[in-house]
């Protein structure tokens, strides 16, 4: 067990259970992947305004004149400043005894 802590690190989760009528401990190596890969939206990430915008609209108030620059398909989850990070489990170690019994490594989903 202390091999595979020093080669790997502290598991991402601890899963006990029996296997054979003995105890087992099952550690659980996450790895990562980003949500957004690809434009959900015409036109690029912004729309159907392009790169600068979703348009213009202009409004009066108060004898003054505004401009309104929006983005009507603006997504927050979609273009968050920290992307939305999916987990997977990436590793699997099982001992029994304090000796590895078995090791899965999986590779990453598609999406």
């Amino acid at each position: 067990m202390d091999a595979v802590w020093v080669a790997w690190g502290t598991p991402d989760q601890k899963a006990t259970g029996v296997a054979r009528g003995k105890p087992v401990e099952t550690w659980i190596y996450n790895d990562y992947y980003y949500a957004n890969s690809y434009y959900p939206y015409p036109y690029g990430p912004f729309g159907y305004g392009g790169y600068f915008g979703g348009g213009v609209v202009f409004h009066r108030h108060g004898g003054h004149r505004f401009a309104i620059i929006g983005d009507p398909f603006y997504d927050p989850f979609f273009y968050s400043y920290i992307p939305p990070r999916v987990a997977y489990p990436s590793k699997t170690v099982t001992f029994q005894g304090g000796r590895v019994v078995s090791i899965q490594v999986m590779t990453q989903p598609r999406y």
